[in-house]
């Protein structure tokens, strides 16, 4: 377990590794990142995603664990938010789920497992069946389009380049040593040893494929655009049994829309096909997206274990390796965070338990 005063090397700057470098560091701990690529966190997941805070949304394709994560983190991050210099755009309007006639049965079927998930975690919003009148009042901008919808009332979003950002500010002001364009694997470290870091902890999502084999990329594409004649006041879902997309707006009339979800782990551009595909959707959605212009079509890999569930393990002594946050790095790694501070200042972790979160110690070695 972590002195009150330790040192730690954390290998990766994506989300979780600047999470967990500007919190230790803000709790008094000495910390040192690395990171194969710039401060801007070109490589990172992170970089490309929505942000959503979406859990009873995501019910629909992850575990209840996962969904309990999700609710955790939209109590902690306006909290992480809180100990920032930097401002974040942080939204909790809730999420709206609509869909065409012909997809009333795809939304039939989401909507019995939305009623599954809030009886398996009730302490969730209670989702709402929105009529014309309560469209209108919930979404304006959509209500001539679409007559019938789902609310799911709690749910919240942030800006995910604002937050990197905010994060890299933070970890200037705390005085950690960044080694950027810096490649490093575990086996660069010996924790523990004279000279050495106190604690080594992994972040590095695919960049830990050669020694956590079981990851694999799972591709998305997401769509940036500024579109001043759509006014969404919070995550727009599109129900579609082959390509159901989600419009998250941010400030200034900056809309995200996504993402495709291809097994592979090819980082080349997106295709013409999926740029389509998610435009086409989003047009569907409000036709004021016509005449938006595209500012980026990003594409990322996110790292994934083969059951698309996180895991925090140790494979050898003051060293931890938190990775496969998959498509809900924002709406898990608050709860991953909690963890993990958990295990280092007591050498258990009680929310792991509450959260179903896979975590693998050596015996007897934090």
């Amino acid at each position: 377990m972590i002195s009150p005063s330790s040192s730690f090397a954390i290998l990766g700057a994506g989300l979780m590794g600047r999470l967990l470098a500007v919190t230790l560091a803000q709790r008094g701990h000495s910390v040192t990142l690395y990171d194969a690529q710039d401060a801007s966190g070109q490589g990172s997941a992170a970089r490309v995603a929505a942000a959503m805070l979406a859990p009873l949304a995501e019910s629909a394709i992850t575990e209840p664990g996962v969904v309990r994560m999700g609710e955790h983190a939209l109590v902690r991050w306006p909290q992480l938010l809180a100990g920032l210099q930097q401002p974040v755009f942080f939204q909790q309007n809730g999420t709206l789920i609509v869909w065409h006639r012909q997809d009333a049965p795809e939304a039939a079927r989401l909507r019995r497992l939305f009623e599954t998930t809030s009886r398996t975690v009730p302490s969730l919003p209670a989702m709402e069946a929105l009529d014309s009148s309560r469209m209108t009042d919930i979404e304006p901008a959509l209500a001539q389009r679409f007559h019938q919808g789902l609310y799911l009332p709690g749910e919240g979003q942030l800006d995910n380049r604002q937050l990197l950002a905010a994060l890299e500010q933070e970890m200037a002001l705390l005085h950690i040593t960044c080694h950027w364009n810096t490649p490093k694997t575990i086996a660069d470290f010996h924790p523990g040893r004279p000279g050495e870091p106190d604690w080594l902890l992994d972040c590095r999502g695919l960049g830990a494929q050669a020694q956590w084999p079981a990851l694999r990329g799972v591709r998305g594409e997401v769509v940036r655009i500024h579109a001043p004649d759509v006014t969404l006041q919070r995550p727009t879902r599109l129900v579609h049994p082959r390509y159901p997309i989600y419009i998250a707006p941010k400030q200034d009339h900056l809309f995200v829309i996504g993402a495709t979800e291809i097994e592979s782990d090819d980082m080349s551009p997106a295709s013409v096909r999926s740029a389509l595909e998610l435009m086409s959707a989003a047009y569907a959605v409000h036709p004021g997206f016509a005449e938006a212009r595209i500012l980026e079509i990003a594409t990322q890999c996110r790292p994934t274990l083969p059951d698309n569930l996180p895991a925090v393990r140790q494979t050898a002594p003051h060293t931890l390796e938190i990775n496969g946050l998959y498509r809900h790095g924002f709406m898990i790694s608050p709860a991953l965070l909690d963890v993990v501070l958990e295990l280092l200042t007591t050498g258990q972790s009680a929310l792991a338990s509450r959260f179903d979160l896979r975590v693998e110690l050596l015996p007897n070695s934090l």
